[in-house]
């Protein structure tokens, strides 16, 4: 046992044995570890560097101060992170050209040696946000393009620091002017760079470029959000393409699954009544309430407004007192809109305790609800009330402006009071007030009215350009500020003269007589129109069918449908379902579904629209079987569509 333990013993303690020494292996060492730092940045005084780097005045300058920090081995003294903090710390603000000097010290630009620094996007890319943040834009896109042709290929952060802000900066052609490069480099732009050049188009008012943009977003594969969307419906809406609009609001939303907000649907409602399509906007909120979409505050102006515009004050009413129980605190245009509706309907018992209660609960009122209560006690024939309500509003420190007094003089006119709207008129005048031509034109009609013809010419020729205002132009521009009575006179005077020339008189007068529930005088000018020989459009075709619709003369509106048809008239949208809504008051249940029935067939029709408005019809027919059913298919085809 003691011989095994002693040759055991011999092997393996016996030099013979033992490994031979070999290169030694660093196992638990990081073979790029240097136990000494190659850079010098600890040692440097940032705050001293900036300073001799500011007072530089050339290139040369710049690089006698950075000479210390060059050695003649192959790596610089300062890391590439300390010159990118260098970069971005630079009092760029004085002198961009400093920043940029800096740069091409980097790179050796003014000599032939090789370069301090490989080329990296990062120091272009702070130098590119530091040039955007001062305002030099020219500079940075300059730099851009010099990126490019070092073939240094720019990247997302480079093309949407340089974009947004000369989105920011309002330079739009400037920005979509980068597109085509950044395909070139194969640098999508994103969601946030799409929305933000369609923001920037919208507030440019160019809708066009928008939706280019939107078509453009979508082709490439970027699934937009709602503010893409949003954007992308305001841009339809702008350029008249309404079809478009409620197209992506209705099936391209649903589509992408992204659900519309209150902005979606206010957004639509306020272009539908803008161009006077309130059945197609009421519709649209019934839409809107069923998908269980809240509200907001603008959703209610608008509603409201389109109520008041189709004589449903009542609707209206009850509309604006439910906003609270809905979570929606009316607001002052909220208030106002409602006082015009009351005055309209001539509701005038119900306008001034709103106006009242607003005083009560503190409701801060604007020259807007003076002038609107103003309108209203000159309808009643109260112009006491109207002359001291101006006089309370100076005492509220609230200032008349143009439409207070061309309101207030014209009440006086018809009251007889001449003298009092002279003295007015005067000290306006003489105070120094600048008067618009819907002041002028009203003082002129209270003076024609009065029989003082001289001094109606004698003002008439005060305006700044007098061979310029002929009749066709004194009744457009008393309709278009509303100025009914006077736009009524001085059109009857030029019509008996042969004075109206112009078709578009007829169409001003049609509007206002419209919005103001003159339904027989729309009809009156109507027929004068048609003896003149003028030729009908679509839209005024819609108004006076909605005139007929109101003074309950239903067969006239169905024969000028069918004599407008046997003409081929080209009809918008807004006729066939003015006339379905027609159909619709009269209960003539029969004929709304033939007439569904052709439009259906009609490739030109909106579909979409048309199930809605067909909806509405039905559902103030008290057909309300009829009504589900067709928002039920509504909502088929948006769950159809959204799968697809």
């Amino acid at each position: 046992m003691s011989d095994l333990t002693s040759y055991l013993h011999n092997r393996y303690s016996s030099s013979s044995l033992r490994p031979t020494p070999g290169p030694r292996k660093r196992i638990w060492i990081n073979p790029n570890h240097r136990s000494k730092s190659q850079y010098l940045d600890h040692t440097v005084d940032m705050p001293e560097l900036l300073a001799s780097l500011s007072l530089t005045t050339s290139f040369s300058e710049l690089t006698a101060v950075m000479s210390r920090y060059v050695r003649s081995g192959p790596r610089p003294v300062l890391s590439l992170r300390f010159m990118c903090t260098l970069l971005s710390s630079f009092p760029f603000s004085s002198s961009p050209s400093r920043s940029l000097a800096l740069l091409d010290w980097m790179y050796n630009k003014s000599s032939s040696s090789s370069s301090l620094y490989p080329p990296p996007l990062y120091p272009y890319n702070i130098l590119l946000r530091t040039l955007c943040r001062s305002g030099n834009y020219h500079l940075a896109c300059g730099l851009l393009m010099e990126m490019r042709s070092l073939w240094l290929t720019p990247d997302a952060i480079s093309y949407s620091t340089l974009l947004s802000s000369l989105c920011s900066a309002g330079h739009l052609d400037l920005a979509l002017s980068f597109l085509p490069l950044m395909e070139e480099d194969r640098v999508m732009p994103d969601l946030v760079l799409f929305s933000t050049l369609m923001h920037l188009a919208m507030k440019l008012s160019d809708p066009s470029k928008a939706i280019s943009l939107f078509s453009r977003m979508c082709a490439s594969g970027v699934k937009p959000d709602l503010r893409a969307f949003n954007s992308a419906i305001s841009a339809y809406c702008s350029a008249g393409l309404m079809r478009d609009a409620l197209r992506v609001l209705t099936d391209d939303m649903a589509a992408f699954g992204v659900v519309p907000d209150s902005v979606s649907y206010s957004t639509m409602l306020s272009a539908f009544v803008k161009r006077g399509r309130f059945l197609a906007a009421l519709s649209l909120f019934s839409q809107m309430r069923s998908s269980k979409v809240q509200p907001d505050l603008t959703t209610f102006n608008i509603v409201i407004h389109a109520y008041g515009q189709l004589g449903l004050a009542r609707e209206a009413d009850r509309l604006f007192w439910s906003m609270p129980q809905l979570g929606v605190k009316p607001g002052i245009v909220t208030y106002n809109t409602m006082l015009r509706v009351y005055g309209d309907a001539e509701l005038f018992g119900e306008a001034i305790q709103l106006f009242r209660l607003m005083q009560r609960k503190g409701i801060e009122q604007n020259v807007v609800t003076y002038n609107t209560m103003v309108a209203i006690y000159g309808k009643s024939l109260e112009h006491e009330k109207a002359s001291s309500l101006v006089q309370e509003m100076q005492t509220k420190g609230i200032q008349p402006n143009a439409i207070t007094y061309s309101t207030i003089i014209s009440i006086w006119g018809k009251a007889g009071k001449l003298d009092n709207a002279a003295k007015l008129f005067q000290k306006l005048r003489e105070s120094g007030v600048e008067i618009d031509p819907v002041l002028y034109q009203t003082m002129i009609v209270v003076y024609e009215r009065a029989g003082l013809v001289s001094h109606a010419r004698r003002l008439l020729h005060d305006l700044k350009h007098p061979e310029n205002i002929t009749k066709d132009t004194a009744i457009k521009i008393l309709a278009k500020a509303g100025r009914v009575d006077e736009a009524a006179w001085v059109f009857r005077q030029a019509v008996k003269a042969g004075e109206v020339k112009e078709i578009s008189v007829y169409g001003s007068m049609i509007e206002l007589f419209s919005k103001n529930r003159r339904h027989k005088n729309v009809i009156e000018v109507f027929d004068e129109m048609r003896e003149r020989g003028f030729f009908l459009d679509s839209e005024t075709i819609a108004t006076v069918l909605n005139a007929y619709g109101k003074l309950r003369e239903f067969d006239k509106a169905s024969a000028l449908y069918s004599e407008m048809e046997e003409e081929s008239c080209v009809f918008t949208d807004r006729v066939h379902f003015q006339m379905l809504s027609l159909l619709g008051m009269k209960g003539n249940i029969a004929g709304i579904k033939r007439l569904i029935e052709k439009l259906g067939m009609d490739p030109e029709i909106d579909k979409k629209e048309l199930r809605l408005v067909a909806a509405s019809v039905y559902e103030r027919a008290d057909r309300l079987d009829e009504a589900s059913r067709i928002y039920g298919e509504i909502r088929n085809t948006d769950s159809t569509t959204y799968a697809m």
